[in-house]
């Protein structure tokens, strides 16, 4: 199980061919921006997206260290 909530979707976490992250989650740049710490930021193209601590978790296993 990866943090789904119901059969129909699952947050994900997944490693590309280039080695960086792709991450499936609910959309929800509006709602938490205005709660970004003051020393972060997005560009326009970048979206604020949210998982579950759980899939977080299941995914850890699968982060190299390096």
């Amino acid at each position: 199980m990866r943090g789904s909530q119901t059969s129909e979707s699952c947050p994900d976490v997944f490693e590309l061919s280039d080695g960086s992250f792709a991450v499936i989650g609910t959309e929800a740049t509006a709602a938490l921006e205005p709660f970004l710490p003051a020393d972060a930021a997005r560009a326009d193209y970048e979206r604020i997206v949210v998982i579950s601590r759980e899939t977080l978790i299941c995914a850890k296993r699968d982060i190299p260290d390096a």
